[in-house]
C-alpha cells in the first residue's frame, strides 16, 4: 500500500518547522505493519524524491528504536541519523527517523518529543483520512478483519500503575476474536471474546458483543449482569447454537484486586516473580449465546484475585494453544507458559512480550494460523507505579 499519499499539511512538513532551531533534515516517517514485522517509509513528496527501504523490525536501527521504546542513533559524517519512536498516547505505531548535525546525545530527549508530536499528528489527521491506515498494510485485509482492527481499542495503554497490551493473528485475516478495556476512575475493565466460525458472520457476533460489552460497562451495570446481558444479546440476535466464549476482568488499580467471569473460555495465567505462577480458576458458565438457552437460572461465578506489585495476567484464546502445522504438535499450554515467563523475566515491556510469543505461534505453525490468536497481557505495578518483577 505504498503509493498512498499524504495529507498536504504532512506531518515530516510541520516536524520540520517545529524542529527548526535543532537543524533537522532528512525526516522520514515510517508506520508498522499490522503483522508488527516491517516499518514502512511514508512518501513525502515536498522532502523526498526517492522513497526510503522498509526497515524490518527485528534487526535494523528503526526496529530497535520501535521495539525498545527509545531513540537511538548512529554518528554519520554529516552528522548524526536518529531513530524516534512514534507513540500514539501509549501505543507505538512507528519510527521517526531524522539527521542533526554535530552529535545527537545532548538533542535525544528533543527527538523523542518530536516522536510523540508525531504521533499526536497522526492520531488527529487519522481520523479524517484512511491514508495512515492504509499504509500500515502489506496486503489487503479481509472484511472481517477490517472490521475487527476497526473494533479495537489501541493495542497498548500505559498508566504509572498498570499496563494492558494486546494483539491479534492472522493480523490480515483475523475474525472472530476480539478484546477491550477502559480505565475509568480506579477500576480497569477488560474483556476478551472468541466468537465461534470464521469471516463476516463471526466478526458480526464479535461486534454485537464487544457493542453489548461497552453499552452495559458504561451504564455501570455489575459484571454479573454484565456477563448475563452478553448472553441474552447473543442468543437474541445470532443464529441458534452460535456462541461465543470470553472473560470479563476488573482490577482495583489502588488496590490490584481482580474480579473476573468466565464464559467457557482458557483460563487466564498468572505470571508472578519472572514465572507463571499458576492458572487463575473460575467456574465457568456455558459460553455467551448458550447460557440463557439453556439454563435461564443460571448465574456466572464472579471470580477473585489479589494481584500483588509487578503481576502479570496473560488472556489468550485457543487458537494461541492450539496452533500446529498438520500432523504436528499443539503449541500448548506448558509453552505459552514458559515462553511468557522467560519474557517477563528479561523484563520486555508487556507489549514487546505479546508481541514475542505471538511470533512464537506464527513460527510453531509456518505462519498459516487455522484460527485466530490473540492475547492480551496486563500488568499492575502497585498502587504508584512501582518498579514491575
Amino acid at each position: 500500500m505504498r503509493n498512498a499519499q499524504a495529507d498536504p499539511q504532512s506531518v515530516t512538513s510541520t516536524l520540520l518547522r517545529v524542529a527548526k532551531p535543532l537543524g533537522v533534515t532528512d525526516v522520514v516517517v515510517y508506520l508498522v505493519d499490522f503483522a508488527q514485522t516491517v516499518l514502512e517509509p511514508m512518501p513525502d513528496t515536498g522532502t523526498h524524491t526517492d522513497l526510503p527501504q522498509q526497515e524490518p523490525v527485528v534487526g535494523s536501527m528503526a526496529g530497535r528504536a520501535f521495539v525498545d521504546g527509545v531513540a537511538v542513533l548512529a554518528e554519520r559524517s554529516d552528522g548524526s541519523r536518529v531513530w524516534s519512536p512514534i507513540i500514539e498516547g501509549s501505543d507505538r505505531t512507528g519510527v521517526l527517523a531524522l539527521t542533526v548535525p554535530g552529535s545527537a546525545e545532548p538533542i535525544l530527549a528533543a527527538c523523542e518529543e518530536l516522536g510523540l508530536l508525531a504521533g499526536y499528528l497522526i492520531a488527529t489527521q487519522a481520523r479524517t483520512t484512511d491514508v495512515y491506515n492504509l499504509h500500515r498494510r502489506r496486503r489487503a485485509l479481509s472484511l472481517a478483519a477490517s472490521m475487527q482492527w476497526d473494533l479495537l481499542p489501541p493495542l497498548v495503554f500505559k498508566t504509572p500503575s498498570i499496563t494492558v497490551a494486546g494483539l491479534l493473528e492472522p493480523a490480515y485475516d483475523v475474525a472472530g476474536d476480539c478484546f477491550d478495556y477502559a480505565l475509568n476512575a480506579r477500576t480497569l475493565d477488560v474483556g476478551i471474546i472468541d466468537a465461534m466460525g470464521h469471516g463476516v458472520a463471526s466478526a458480526l457476533m464479535s461486534a454485537l458483543a464487544v457493542g453489548s460489552y461497552r453499552h452495559d460497562r458504561r451504564e455501570g451495570n455489575a459484571l454479573e449482569r454484565i456477563h448475563i446481558n452478553l448472553d441474552e444479546t447473543i442468543a437474541a440476535h445470532c443464529p441458534p447454537l452460535t456462541f461465543a466464549t470470553g472473560q470479563l476482568v476488573q482490577i482495583d488499580t489502588d488496590t490490584g484486586a481482580m474480579t473476573w467471569t468466565n464464559a467457557g473460555h482458557p483460563l487466564p495465567l498468572l505470571i508472578r516473580d519472572g514465572q507463571v505462577s499458576s492458572e487463575l480458576k473460575c467456574e465457568p458458565t456455558l459460553p455467551w449465546g448458550l447460557a440463557c438457552a439453556l439454563d435461564r437460572s443460571a448465574v456466572p461465578a464472579i471470580a477473585t484475585e489479589p494481584l500483588q506489585p509487578g503481576d502479570s495476567v496473560l488472556l489468550y484464546t485457543d487458537g494461541v494453544i492450539e496452533a500446529h502445522e498438520p500432523g504436528g504438535e499443539l503449541f500448548g499450554l506448558d509453552r505459552l507458559a514458559d515462553i511468557a515467563g522467560r519474557h517477563t523475566s528479561d523484563l520486555l515491556e508487556p507489549e514487546e512480550i505479546v508481541r514475542q510469543i505471538v511470533r512464537s505461534v506464527l513460527d510453531h505453525q509456518a505462519d498459516q494460523l487455522d484460527d485466530d490468536a490473540t492475547l492480551v497481557l496486563i500488568r499492575w505495578n502497585g498502587p504508584t507505579g512501582g518498579t514491575n518483577k
